[in-house]
């Protein structure tokens, strides 16, 4: 990881509108940085809330839609949950590690493991509770395809996080987490370089891209500020090969799930 230069700047980018299935997110970044006086530059690392882009890619489902299998409806009554929701649930999940009333922890089938699968019906709108959102299908696509764009019709190609806050099983609160990445290093492996006196590290890894998720948040708010793009600059973090997706623990050595 390069050392990061002494002042980072975050900044929420102005004008995002209310975001629907099929809308340009490439566009709505351009037109951002312009509403908030800015223009895409070297070194850009741009964090996008991942409900925007769930809803740019059309992952809204209507509950009214949804029939709650026998296992949906038995898992609906030992969580005190909507059995429609459950049965999303389900569908997006490859397991379900624990269950309590109000909870139902999950391992999602790209890897996480989370409440819920990460389905949400916050800041949904039309509908309301009726309506719900699913993660994007390919985060680590989506972040990719973003940045390509931008870079086609900008010249400059940044690096792009798809930010979720997610919930953690050590401590209480949520804090911002990179489900997707494209352009910038996700996890940055420190083994073998020294401490300050010189012994080097043996099991060193940081997990940046979940760090810049969570330092972008701050600007973009987590109710309803409508800030859901933040710019950080500063961070010398480029990696054209990284992907969020190699934060994910490995089974094998994950030792609570």
């Amino acid at each position: 990881m390069s050392a990061a230069a002494p002042r980072l700047e975050i900044v929420a980018l102005e004008g995002v509108p209310d975001i629907a299935a099929g809308d340009d997110l490439c566009q709505v970044v351009l037109d951002a940085y312009a509403a908030s006086g800015l223009a895409p530059a070297a070194g850009d690392i741009l964090v996008i809330a991942q409900k925007i882009v769930s809803k740019a890619e059309g992952r809204r489902v209507d509950l009214d839609d949804v029939s709650p299998s026998p296992r949906a409806e038995r898992l609906a009554r030992e969580t005190d949950k909507d059995a429609r929701v459950i049965e999303l649930i389900l569908a997006e999940s490859e397991r379900v590690m624990r269950v309590r009333p109000g909870l139902i922890v999950v391992r999602h089938r790209l890897g996480y493991v989370l409440a819920n699968a990460g389905i949400d019906a916050s800041n949904v709108e039309d509908g309301g509770d009726r309506r719900v959102l699913l993660l994007p299908e390919d985060p680590d696509g989506s972040a990719a395809a973003i940045r390509a764009e931008i870079g086609r019709r900008s010249g400059v190609a940044p690096g792009v996080i798809v930010a979720d806050s997610l919930g953690r099983a050590w401590r209480l609160g949520t804090a911002a987490t990179a489900l997707g990445a494209a352009g910038v290093t996700a996890l940055a492996d420190l083994r073998g370089r020294p401490d300050m006196f010189g012994r080097p590290l043996t099991v060193s890894e940081v997990g940046l891209a979940d760090q810049i998720a969570a330092a972008a948040a701050l600007a973009m708010g987590e109710a309803d500020e409508r800030r859901p793009i933040a710019l950080l600059r500063g961070l010398a973090a480029a990696s054209d090969a990284a992907r969020a997706a190699d934060l994910i623990r490995p089974r094998e050595l994950d030792l609570f799930c």
